[in-house]
C-alpha cells in the first residue's frame, strides 16, 4: 500500500478557479432549459475572468468584463466562514466558501468558488481571522497564542484550590 503525502496548503497558489468550476457552471446552466445560453454565457465569462489573491492583509476577488467587480476583505473584518457543497459540487470535488462580515447584507460578502482545497482554505481563513483578532486585542502574534503546559498546570491547580475551598465551606454549613 502506497502512502500519499499531503502537501500543506499554500494560499499563494490560489489565484484561479479549477477547471471543474466551468463544468459545474455548465451543469447548473443545463437546468435552465431553453434559457441555457442566457444563464451559461455570464457564468462562462465569470469563470474566465475570476481571480483570487490571498496575502498577509486579506483576500481579494475580482471578475467581470463589462462590469468589473472587485472585493477585498481584510481578515479583521471576517465574522464567519461557511463551506457548502451540493451534490454536483461533491461529485466534482468542489465547494463554495462563503465569507461573511458584519455588513448589513443578508448573504455572504464573498463566495469563493472553484477551489479544490476548500477545507484547507476555510481553515487558513479561520486561522488568519483569529490571528488578526488576537493581534488587535493584545498585540501578540497568533503563533504565541498557544497555551503552554505551565499555564495549564497553573489553571488546574487554581481550579482544584477553588474546589477544595468550596467543599470546606459546604461541609462547614452541613455540620
Amino acid at each position: 500500500m502506497k502512502e500519499t503525502q499531503k502537501t500543506p496548503f499554500n494560499p499563494g497558489t490560489v489565484s484561479r478557479p479549477d477547471p471543474a468550476l466551468l463544468k459545474y457552471y455548465l451543469f447548473a446552466s443545463l437546468f435552465a432549459g431553453p434559457a441555457f445560453p442566457l444563464v451559461f454565457l455570464p457564468l462562462y465569462f465569470k469563470y474566465h475572468t475570476l481571480r483570487y489573491h490571498l496575502d498577509d492583509e486579506g483576500i481579494s476577488m475580482a471578475w467581470g468584463i463589462l462590469f468589473r467587480r472587485e472585493i477585498h476583505l481584510t481578515y479583521r473584518r471576517i465574522q464567519d466562514i461557511h463551506l457548502t457543497r451540493n451534490i454536483i459540487q461533491r461529485w466534482l470535488s468542489l465547494a463554495t466558501v462563503a465569507v461573511q462580515t458584519a455588513s448589513g447584507k443578508a448573504g455572504p460578502e464573498m463566495s469563493i468558488e472553484g477551489i479544490l482545497e476548500s477545507e484547507a482554505l476555510r481553515d487558513h481563513l479561520y486561522m488568519k481571522m483569529r490571528g488578526a483578532r488576537d493581534d488587535a486585542a493584545d498585540g501578540s502574534r497568533p503563533e504565541d497564542a498557544d497555551v503552554t503546559e505551565t499555564s495549564a498546570d497553573e489553571a488546574l491547580h487554581l481550579l482544584r484550590d477553588i474546589r477544595d475551598r468550596l467543599a470546606k465551606q459546604l461541609s462547614g454549613e452541613t455540620q
